[in-house]
């Protein structure tokens, strides 16, 4: 078999040049056509150098090189674009080019030993395309595979993210209708009082207070949403600073004693064992304070509020806010951190003025200070607040 090997390898660039005409010719391997000559040679020369070795030694199964050569061969072309009749159409053209060149070299040989050659360089060319087309499918199914997999997770994001916003966008609007209807109905009265201008419907004061509180209100639900859209998105910068606790509480309380007064409610301040001072997002941390101070007031109709300061261990601190409002029943406390949450119809006979939005702010803006929140609550005897605040926020305290 020596003589046969030695023939094959002097007329492997000839075998080589013929294939590349003919694949370039056949029409029904489209993807040949825009590939480099480097790229559609590929690994062919390594199929024939692999062909030499085993028409060399004559041992039929040792087929080491072919199999890597043809393993590689099969991921390139997937690569390319190939599919499996372009694949098949090479090896066809490959196995007759080879045939059609040392069909001479094999009639000179003895029969048995002609036999022997074409059935090793059948053999191996049916091992490097049984390869390719192994390479090549797991390829295709690996690949498919992840797209499948990227489908099922796009699918499932959007899902959710589609989802959320259709129930955000119906909340928002139905809370928005309320107050846009009452500055409508009052501003139609308005109007047409003005028109009439008689004595009996007169404008009055009320009338625009009531114009006023609606608008507010509306303003209060857009910025209140403007802010959950903001820290949702990770838009929100902390901007910390060394402040002074009692000082901060004093001065937020200040902004709430009017409500509280309006009502005949105690704001009790216990801030005897609190830290003088922390470090934090000012702004943020006095809207969690005006947030949980609002409620307070809106669903406590006698009693008092009490708002307590207290050192931790492990550089932490605890702010505590306690009512005798309402209460919240155990099994609607998680509800009450959801968006435009009504967690009772009793809540929402005593929510005039809420946006639905206020503890779903205060509980992403406690996580976002780092904090824990924690409510507990009886019905009909009040809620308490408690949240764990670290000493000092870091930037990468996470």
């Amino acid at each position: 078999m020596e003589n046969i090997s030695q023939a094959f390898a002097s007329k492997i660039d000839e075998i080589l040049e013929k294939w590349k005409l003919k694949v370039r010719l056949d029409t029904k391997i489209e993807n040949s056509k825009n590939l480099s000559e480097p790229a559609l040679i590929n690994l062919i020369p390594q199929v024939l150098d692999a062909m030499t070795t085993a028409l060399n030694e004559s041992e039929e199964d040792d087929f080491k090189m072919v199999a890597q050569a043809s393993l590689e061969h099969g991921v390139n072309r997937f690569e390319h674009g190939y599919d499996a009749a372009e694949i098949a159409r090479e090896y066809r053209l490959l196995r007759q080019v080879i045939f059609a060149i040392l069909k001479d070299d094999l009639l000179e040989l003895p029969k048995a030993e002609s036999y022997q050659a074409f059935r090793i360089i059948d053999a191996v060319i049916d091992q490097a395309s049984a390869y390719c087309f192994h390479q090549f499918v797991e390829e295709r199914t690996r690949k498919l595979e992840n797209l499948h997999q990227q489908i099922i997770n796009n699918n499932e994001e959007l899902t959710r993210l589609l989802s959320l916003s259709q129930e955000s966008f119906s909340q928002l609007a139905h809370e928005v209708k309320t107050p846009l209807n009452s500055i409508m109905a009052y501003s139609q009265l308005l109007l047409r009082q003005h028109q009439a201008k008689t004595e009996e419907d007169s404008i009055t004061i009320e009338r625009i207070e009531r114009v006023l509180r609606a608008s507010r209100q509306l303003l209060q639900l857009v910025n209140n949403s403007l802010e959950l859209s903001q820290v949702d998105a990770g838009k929100t910068q902390l901007n910390l600073m060394k402040i002074d606790l009692n000082s901060v509480i004093a001065t937020t309380i200040e902004t709430i004693e009017p409500l509280a007064q309006a009502k005949e409610l105690s704001i009790i301040i216990s801030n005897d064992s609190a830290p003088e001072q922390i470090v934090t997002d000012l702004s943020r941390f006095q809207q969690i304070l005006i947030n949980l101070l609002s409620n307070a007031v809106r669903y406590t109709e006698t009693g008092s509020i009490t708002v307590t300061c207290e050192s931790l261990p492990d550089e932490k601190w605890l702010l505590s806010i306690r009512d005798t409002g309402i209460g919240i029943a155990p099994e609607n406390i998680e509800r009450i951190f959801q968006p435009f949450s009504r967690v009772a119809q009793r809540v929402s006979q005593q929510a005039e003025g809420s946006t639905g939005l206020g503890l779903t702010i205060v509980s992403q803006l406690v996580e976002f200070l780092r904090g824990e929140i924690e409510v507990v609550s009886q019905i009909g005897e009040g809620s308490e607040f408690l949240i764990i605040f670290p000493m000092e926020i870091k930037p990468d305290n996470r």
